[in-house]
């Protein structure tokens, strides 16, 4: 393990943005529970779909992309915030 020092443009809990040192642009942190979450999400709706079950997996899958599309809107609104150009172009 090492430590650094990280640049914090928002530490509000579960969606943390922030720049490690040598990265051009900052990150999203996901916590271990979060992305143990997200990754249940995705496979829950892989099996649902393997089954047959298409409802079911549109309703897992609205909700993955629900959390992910919340966690992308606060992302791009800090960096916004902070006059930072996104990684990535935003197609509208």
């Amino acid at each position: 393990m090492k430590k650094e020092e990280v640049e914090i443009y928002s530490d509000a809990s579960n969606v943390a943005v922030m720049r490690h040192p040598g990265r051009a642009c900052p990150g999203s942190l996901i916590q271990g529970d979060s992305l143990f979450m997200l990754s249940q999400l995705a496979k829950e709706a892989l099996e649902e779909l393997a089954d047959g079950r298409k409802e079911s997996a549109e309703e897992s899958l609205e909700e993955l992309v629900e959390l992910l599309d919340g966690r992308l809107t606060h992302y791009e609104t800090v960096l916004k915030e902070h006059g930072i150009e996104l990684p990535y172009a935003r197609n509208t």
